[in-house]
């Protein structure tokens, strides 16, 4: 089903309430943010599989994340603006600083390259935001998770995964 063309108003105003969105991110100001969505709001963690619906749903993964990175902040690196929604590729600083995703805070800096695509209700408040990074790289920035090429990822590999490495190296000594 096709809609119809937003005008270029309505545009403006989804990227200045984006802008302002992430103004209050950086602002740590958690009711702000909640603000600049609609009623029927829904967050969308890709990296995690994890999806928060209605505001309290969005209260909750945004009260985790500033608990975690008191110091978050969050540069706009490009902008992509359509008539049916913006992308933000950003990058993230932080210190983990509080419990995150069942980690202990662990006082490591982050910095994540994201890409965050936000839609639009009928009055133009976000409707949804979905973000999407690499999982790999928060984990080993927090330092839980090793390359396994290196020595310490290989030392992880062995100890977390024996029977997987022991069927390895049992296939690589047939031949299989």
């Amino acid at each position: 089903m096709a809609t119809a063309p937003v005008s270029k108003d309505r545009v403006s105003a989804r990227t200045a309430l984006v802008e302002q969105h992430v103004g209050l991110e950086n602002a740590h100001d958690l009711d702000g943010v909640l603000g600049t969505f609609g009623d029927a709001a829904h967050y969308d963690d890709e990296a995690w599989g994890e999806h928060y619906s209605g505001l309290n749903g969005v209260r909750e993964f945004y009260s985790q994340l500033m608990k975690a990175l008191p110091d978050l902040d969050i540069k706009v690196v490009r902008r992509h603006v359509t008539e049916e929604s913006i992308v933000l590729e950003v990058l993230i600083r932080g210190t983990q600083l509080g419990p995150w995703r069942g980690l202990p805070a662990t006082g490591r800096k982050v910095e994540i390259p994201l890409c965050g695509v936000y839609t639009f209700d009928e009055h133009d408040r976000l409707a949804g935001e979905r973000i999407y990074y690499d999982r790999a790289s928060v984990l080993r920035q927090l330092g839980v998770f090793h390359e396994p090429q290196r020595i310490l990822g290989r030392i992880t590999t062995l100890l977390t995964h024996p029977v997987t490495i022991l069927s390895a190296v049992g296939r690589k000594m047939v031949g299989k």
